[in-house]
């Protein structure tokens, strides 16, 4: 396992020197989920939540955390993202499984570092925002299994999650 690169020699946190890395596509795409009551996920589909258009609002949320991701996580370098594209898929319950609503979100920048933190910062950003419209209903819900799906670009190559 190679080292953690937010720390120096001397075990202090600082931000990665990225000036000498070259500029190449990146995009990363994670996803994650928000478990709720069968009615919650009726009221979401149906578009009759009392404040709106919940997927539509959550999914600029997500945009917008993306672009804002290195103002709440310290030591991630600002990115001139080129593309942010956040969707939902709704599950209905079954196999045991709550209904649910799936969130993906695919970000892309040309530069010397990925956007594996955007990507999340933009599906829990999008998820939150469910919540946050929804608890009037359910305040039960559960967000979980964000993780990073797929990172392209860069020295470290390709990774998908499972393989």
């Amino acid at each position: 396992m190679s080292s953690l690169t937010h720390f120096d020699a001397q075990g202090q946190a600082h931000m990665v020197d990225v000036g000498g890395k070259p500029a190449s596509h990146r995009v990363a795409v994670a996803g994650g989920r928000i478990e709720m009551l069968p009615a919650t996920l009726a009221l979401i589909e149906s578009g009759t939540a009392r404040k709106g258009d919940v997927l539509g609002v959550a999914r600029i949320a997500g945009i917008q955390g993306a672009k804002k991701t290195s103002e709440l996580i310290p030591l991630c370098h600002p990115l001139a993202l080129t593309r942010v594209a956040v969707e939902f898929v709704l599950e209905r319950a079954a196999g045991g499984a709550p209904p649910a609503v799936a969130c993906t979100a695919t970000v892309e920048t040309t530069g010397p570092t990925g956007v594996e933190m955007e990507a999340l910062t933009a599906v829990q950003v999008a998820l939150l925002t469910i919540y946050d419209m929804c608890k009037a209903v359910d305040r039960g819900m559960t967000i979980n299994g964000v993780r990073l799906l797929e990172k392209k670009g860069g020295k470290s190559g390709h990774y998908l999650a499972g393989s």
